[in-house]
Parts: C-alpha cells; sequence; structure tokens
C-alpha cells in the first residue's frame, strides 16, 4: 500500500468518525424537537413538516459542508468568512464554505496524486488550485456586487430626495427605493427596513446596512442622515448634493479606467506570457524544458521567475490604481 492511499484512507476514517459524532449530536436534538412537538401540538408540527420539504434536499449537501468545515475551523474564522460571504450575497454558511473549500483542496490533492500514480507535486499543485478556487469566486462576487451597488446609490438617492419632496417620511422613501430599483440595493434596503420593523433605532438599521455593505458611497450617505436627524435641517437638498458628489466620482472612475486600461491589458500579458510559453515548449519538446522542473539549479531560476513576476505585477496594479 502506497503512501496516497493511507493518506486518503486515513482522511476518510477521521472525516466519517467526526460525521458519527456529529449523527449523535443530532439525534438529541431530534429527540427535542419531539417535545417540543408534543408541548406546542399539530400546528408546530404542520409548519416543521413545511420547511423540511421546502429546504430538506437542499440542504442535505450543504450539511456534509457544514460539518467538514466545523471540523477543521475556528469559530473566530467562520464569522469572518459569515461576514464576507454577506457583503458578496452567496447563500452559504461560513462553515460550509470552508468545508467546500478543504473537500476541494483535499479532495482534488488526493484524487490527482491517485490518478498521476503518486506524483506528490501534482497533487500540491492541484490541492492549492482547489484551495484558492472558493475565495477567488468568493472576491469575484463581492467586486461585482459591490461595484453594481455603488452604481445604484446616485439613483437611490434622487429617488429617496424627490419622495421626501413629496411629503413622504425617510422610512417610505427608503421603501420607494426598495420598490423601484432592482438588487442589490432593493435587498439592502430591505433588510434595513425589516430591522427597523422589528424595533432597531433608524440609526442602528443604518449603521448595520454600512457595515454589511462595506462602501465609502453609502457611509458618506450613512453619516449625512444620522447628522440631520440630530441637528435638522433640509434633508432632500442633502440627499441631492450628495448624489452629485457620488455621480462625480463615478465619471471621474471611469475616466480613470479608461486612462489605465494599457496598463492593465500589459500586466495581463506579462503575467500569463511565461505560463503559456511553457506549456507551449512543454507540449512541443518536453525533453528540452524538463531540466528546469527537476534540477536544483532550475528550481532556483523558476522560484526567482515566479518571485520576478509577483513583483512586477504589484508595480503594476500599484501604479494603475488611482484613489478617488
Amino acid at each position: 500500500m502506497n503512501l496516497s492511499t493511507i493518506a486518503c484512507l486515513t482522511f476518510l476514517a477521521v472525516f466519517l468518525s467526526f460525521l458519527g459524532v456529529q449523527q449523535l449530536k443530532a439525534k438529541e436534538q431530534e429527540i427535542v424537537a419531539v417535545r417540543i412537538n408534543r408541548v406546542f401540538g399539530a400546528r408546530m408540527r404542520s409548519v416543521l413538516d413545511g420547511v423540511k420539504k421546502k429546504n430538506g434536499k437542499s440542504r442535505s449537501g450543504r450539511k456534509v459542508l457544514e460539518l467538514a468545515g466545523k471540523l477543521f475551523t475556528a469559530r473566530k474564522i467562520t464569522e469572518k468568512v459569515n461576514a464576507e460571504l454577506t457583503k458578496a450575497d452567496i447563500p452559504l454558511k461560513g462553515e460550509e464554505f470552508l468545508g467546500l473549500t478543504l473537500l476541494l483542496s483535499l479532495g482534488g490533492g488526493l484524487l490527482f496524486t491517485l490518478l498521476t500514480g503518486g506524483n506528490l507535486m501534482i497533487g500540491l499543485l492541484t490541492a492549492s488550485l482547489g484551495g484558492y478556487l472558493p475565495h477567488f469566486v468568493l472576491r469575484a462576487a463581492k467586486t461585482r456586487r459591490f461595484s453594481k451597488f455603488n452604481n445604484q446609490i446616485g439613483d437611490a438617492l434622487i429617488i429617496m430626495a424627490n419622495s421626501l419632496r413629496s411629503g413622504f417620511s425617510f422610512l417610505q422613501a427608503m421603501d420607494m427605493v426598495r420598490n423601484e430599483l432592482p438588487d442589490p440595493i432593493a435587498k439592502e434596503f430591505g433588510i434595513a427596513l425589516q430591522e427597523m420593523n422589528w424595533g432597531t433605532p433608524t440609526e442602528e438599521a443604518l449603521l448595520n446596512m454600512a457595515a454589511r455593505v462595506n462602501s465609502d458611497d453609502l457611509e458618506l450617505v450613512v453619516t449625512a442622515v444620522l447628522i440631520q436627524r440630530q441637528v435638522g435641517g433640509n434633508l432632500a437638498e442633502v440627499l441631492d448634493n450628495i448624489a452629485n458628489t457620488i455621480r462625480e466620482r463615478i465619471r471621474i472612475k471611469g475616466e480613470i479606467k479608461t486612462l489605465t486600461a494599457q496598463g492593465r491589458i500589459s500586466g495581463l500579458i506579462i503575467g500569463l506570457l511565461p505560463i503559456l510559453l511553457t506549456v507551449v515548449i512543454y507540449f512541443l519538446n518536453p525533453a528540452y524544458i524538463k531540466p528546469l522542473f527537476v534540477s536544483k539549479t532550475g528550481l532556483t531560476m523558476v522560484s526567482f521567475a515566479v518571485l520576478a513576476q509577483i513583483l512586477g505585477l504589484s508595480l503594476i496594479k500599484k501604479i494603475i490604481q488611482i484613489p478617488v
């Protein structure tokens, strides 16, 4: 029995043991649920049955991911991941996301190690890519949602200002934004309104929304609203001024993006060209490039080349990123 098989069996044994412990805990929770049903009667049972029918199939697979995440992660890490998933609007728990990362990393690494006959280098590379992929998707989703939200703030402020001039209250103006604009801004305003309806103070609900989105433009709006609620003034005029400021910032950002397009393309070419050349040479003449990844001198050269690539891409990114 080779080393890769032993590692695979060890991982499966530990994972199945943890699932067994969690199953025992779930059995205890089921007993508590039965006692609750005896107290509350048939109405509670009908509600629980409806929830199970709605979420049973989707939760079965996610439960495995959640258990895998709880096995190897601490609570503080899952709380941070929960905050990032909320900003990206990904419907997963922190434990489920970390479990998915773990399964893609370890499962992919073990699978490709076995398929390549015990090649640990390919297994480690696959494990690294499998662990990086969920975080790449998370960051891309968060960036896309953040950009879309910032592009909607100007329209939301105009709707709110016009609603206030028409005699609506501040909460009714927020409700207009929720009804008139699409997600993600409609969803965030809806969550804030729901918190207010449940008794949360308006100031706290607005601060919670700013913390969820983590947008400088939204923080500017929330700060202005909080100051106006304390000292008074024409809120509609304040929102109009902020909307004009945000529109100008968006325009300037668009111009900067256009002017720095050449730098971004240069960085993309510099980053991908060595990888593409290596792949092409490997397929054309494997014996020619193989010493570069086998000998000590070749590995040293590759390491310095990777470090130089990272340094160059970091400098290009630093140059083209101009804060507004």
